[in-house]
């Protein structure tokens, strides 16, 4: 193993770090035994890194310190703060922290004065590899994208951002295969976790969300040629006061797609609005053609043992499409109560036909199931 120290590369507490790692990371690639660069305990600037394989040898990047990006919204105009591509058997771990110093940039995408901002970290082409014992705090925009990987793995991963941050999704994971996340924690401002086109065997396990907007599947439709999202698994998951649970959403008047074998089991749902929704009507703008309906094809979905509380009366929503309703959705071992002054909870279901196991609370799909659609709340996340 050899070890890479960014402080040997001219690094300096409070100072920016960018042009060290760089330097550190260059020698490290050219090796062809293990390596290990070391950002020490500490608080460092750095401005943008790119870090790009293919490399001779696997290369752990252990982050011990709290790295804080610049606060300029405007200061990364092209591009991700931190991004990793084209590596095999990579690792980054050391329980630091990645500060993106969103707060500026927020108030500015609010209003309107900025167009792109950077994710914290994108990994693009990774393969074989870790993220681990990792903080991503207040990224400008999503906090990671995951990009063309394959058997990733995310463990004891944190993301945190204040619930009314925008568009700070905690991992988007999209054209990739064999991701796992597990044993993290997500509190943001929309989903804690969002799943976009040609994502396969994604696996979501022990993983708490909330603030934010739940885990969702989508949006998809929204452009031509998207692949099919297969295998999709979230499980022993819990929710804590977020807009919505567990989440499919396509556009209206869409593209054609394919969303299957997808499996929300054994979770959690605590004062969440929403707690299971399968939306194919999908328009936070209210600017779609609702009249055309989604070309997004769902089947083989499995809801099973989802208990708890909901925020809002409707605590289960499947409004599929009409043009292509849903097929093959079991649900079974529902319940979820809602304590409100309206009465018990309800559900809302179109175009589709559920099997049912075990019972349900509230009934699903049943003559009971007259409840109206998302709450309004949740509509724009």
């Amino acid at each position: 193993m050899v070890t890479f120290d960014i402080t040997k590369y001219g690094a300096n507490a409070n100072a920016d770090i960018s042009e060290a790692v760089g330097k550190a990371f260059k020698e490290a690639c050219a090796s062809t035994s293990p390596s290990t660069i070391v950002i020490p305990k500490g608080t460092f600037q750095m401005n943008q890194v790119k870090l790009e394989g293919p490399c001779k040898g696997p290369i752990e990047l252990q982050i011990q310190a709290i790295l804080k990006a610049p606060s300029d919204p405007n200061a990364i105009k092209v591009g991700e703060w931190l991004t990793v591509n084209k590596l095999d058997f990579f690792t980054m771990s050391g329980g630091g922290t990645l500060d993106g110093q969103g707060k500026a940039a927020w108030e500015c995408k609010q209003s309107k004065k900025c167009t792109k901002l950077p994710n914290n970290l994108s990994f693009n082409s990774l393969t074989n590899s870790i993220i681990k014992d990792i903080t991503t705090l207040d990224s400008k925009s999503f906090h990671v994208n995951v990009n063309q990987c394959k058997n990733l793995t995310f463990i004891n991963f944190n993301v945190s951002a204040p619930a009314n941050s925008p568009n700070t999704d905690g991992i988007h994971v999209a054209r990739a295969s064999s991701v796992n996340i597990t044993e993290s924690a997500f509190s943001t401002g929309d989903d804690c976790i969002s799943i976009g086109d040609e994502t396969e065997q994604l696996y979501i396990t022990k993983v708490t969300c909330g603030p934010g907007h739940g885990i969702s599947v989508g949006s998809l439709g929204g452009n031509p040629g998207e692949k099919p999202v297969v295998g999709v698994f979230v499980k022993n998951c819990t929710f804590t006061s977020t807009d919505n649970g567990v989440r499919i959403k396509t556009w209206p008047a869409s593209h054609p797609g394919v969303v299957s074998d997808i499996h929300f089991e054994d979770i959690i749902v605590q004062n969440v609005s929403n707690p299971i929704v399968i939306d194919q009507v999908y328009c936070p703008s209210g600017k779609c053609n609702k009249d055309l309906p989604s070309q997004v094809k769902i089947s083989k979905v499995s809801i099973q043992n989802i208990k708890g509380t909901s925020r809002t009366q409707n605590a289960v929503t499947l409004l599929c499409s009409k043009g292509s309703p849903c097929e093959g959705v079991e649900v079974g071992d529902i319940d979820i109560s809602y304590s409100g002054k309206e009465g018990p909870a309800k559900s809302s279901c179109e175009n589709i036909k559920p099997n049912f196991k075990g019972k349900q609370i509230p009934a699903v799909c049943s003559a009971a199931a007259d409840a109206p659609a998302p709450a309004a709340a949740a509509a724009a996340s």
